[in-house]
């Protein structure tokens, strides 16, 4: 199993060591693997984990909903084993309602978004007729 330092970890995922560490110290991250003094270790599943939680930062979930998510651990890997699906009914359904309210707040992000670029088009097409009407005119 090839295993990767801390700086490795945050150069693969895109999540900064000091994040890594942090999202460890709120319990958001599981602890690593040590070696060598205590020095942090992670697998490549750890690394997707973190590709995973860096996603969900970005479209911006909170860490707060982000752990109640992460919390029951991968669902996949679960369903995978011999847990019966009836026993992960409530972590899906908790689930269910954190994605549920994120994705509510990304639709009305979205149509702030789009109001703003149409206002920027808008500015745009302003700036671009005053420059073709100044240089007609000269």
């Amino acid at each position: 199993m090839l295993l990767y330092s801390i700086s490795k970890a945050a150069e693969k995922s895109g999540v900064s060591s000091y994040t890594l560490r942090y999202y460890e110290k709120i319990g958001l991250l599981p602890p690593p693997k040590r070696k060598n003094g205590g020095r942090r270790f992670y697998t490549e599943t750890d690394i997707q984990f973190m590709t995973f939680l860096k996603s969900l930062k970005e479209t911006g979930m909170s860490l707060e909903d982000i752990n109640e998510f992460v919390k029951d651990g991968c669902i996949l890997e679960k369903i995978n084993s011999d847990v019966k699906p009836s026993q992960l009914t409530p972590s899906i359904n908790k689930r269910i309602e954190v994605l549920t309210k994120h994705l509510e707040k990304m639709e009305i992000k979205k149509k702030e978004l789009e109001e703003v670029t149409s206002t920027t088009k808008l500015k745009l097409d302003t700036y671009y007729s005053i420059l073709k009407e100044d240089a007609e005119h000269k």
